[in-house]
């Protein structure tokens, strides 16, 4: 397998364009456990910064796959969980930028935006995209299940601070699930909330890959685009089905690499596979090798099959 361990893509995203990702802490390693998560649920519930990695082990992965994928819009530091829970964000985010003009982008929950210090570490990227989902205690506790000692109050506190001190692109996610925060009182509730925080654009969501939980259900898109509406934001609730890059040589684990930290459905590994030229024969041997490989689960979810790590 790759020895890329802590950056994956390019992959595609709907708000930033062509993504490379960069992962600075372990699998599944998060302060929630979102019941809509694409990654499934998480492995090691935390809300303790560490210094998993070490930061230039880290960056130079990052620089060499940059020198490889020169047409990329933005890096991304995401992880596979929770990235401000890596201690040594702030340094990792000022080495990135010794060596690229690109914009460095961080997505985040924000449950960690009460620390002042995490606060200003992430104010280091030029595009901070934290999530919000509840509109109150009980629809942050049931969609988010956030670490035991965590309140909602001083997430949304820390979350109203940081809009107040950061100089960057702030861009607001909320993610709608239906019957837990797509009522019109959520929509009254979330638009109080969102005139406190200020911000460059907030975009309303819904799950589209297969969530952690079985009884996740998407809203329809009548309501996402209400939402969008009231609120001044942008509904982002299509699929992406093209764009997913990678240097690896290997068919099968260029695609496993990008599988391990973002899914994709059927459509969107059919793409990958047509860009790299495989077809026929080496196309059904490519996804024979995917559906029999044990770190990968196929989740059916609407009608659509989706590979994902386990």
């Amino acid at each position: 397998m790759s020895n890329n361990t802590h950056v994956f893509g390019p992959v595609p995203s709907r708000r930033l364009g062509l993504s490379l990702g960069v992962s600075p802490i372990p699998e599944k390693t998060c302060n929630y456990s979102c019941t809509y998560c694409q990654l499934g649920r998480t492995n090691c519930m935390t809300n303790k910064r560490e210094l998993f990695y070490p930061v230039k082990e880290i960056a130079d992965q990052v620089k060499k796959a940059l020198e490889k994928n020169k047409a990329i819009d933005v890096v991304s530091i995401v992880g596979e969980g929770e990235p401000t829970l890596y201690a040594g964000l702030g340094e990792l985010i000022d080495l990135i930028k010794t060596f690229t003009d690109k914009p460095v982008a961080l997505i985040t929950n924000a449950a960690l935006f009460y620390d002042d210090q995490v606060r200003k570490e992430s104010a280091k990227a030029d595009i901070v995209l934290p999530s919000l989902d509840g509109y109150n205690k009980k629809s942050w506790k049931s969609i988010d299940r956030p670490y035991g000692r965590l309140a909602f109050d001083t997430v949304l506190d820390g979350l109203i601070k940081f809009g107040q001190e950061y100089k960057g692109q702030h861009w607001i996610e909320i993610m709608l699930v239906h019957g837990q925060n797509d009522s019109d009182e959520a929509l009254s509730a979330f638009s109080s909330i969102i005139s406190n925080i200020k911000h460059n654009r907030l975009y309303v969501n819904t799950p589209v890959r297969p969530p952690a939980e079985s009884f996740v259900e998407p809203t329809s898109h009548a309501v996402v685009a209400k939402f969008a509406e009231a609120l001044g934001g942008t509904a982002i609730d299509a699929l992406v089905s093209t764009g997913f890059a990678s240097d690896i040589v290997d068919d099968f684990e260029a695609l496993h690499s990008i599988i391990l930290r973002h899914p994709m459905n059927k459509f969107e590994v059919e793409n990958f596979l047509d860009t790299r030229n495989v077809s026929g024969k080496k196309k059904a041997i490519v996804f024979t090798q995917l559906n029999s490989d044990k770190t990968v689960t196929a989740t059916e979810y609407k009608g659509i099959i989706t590979y994902r790590a386990n």
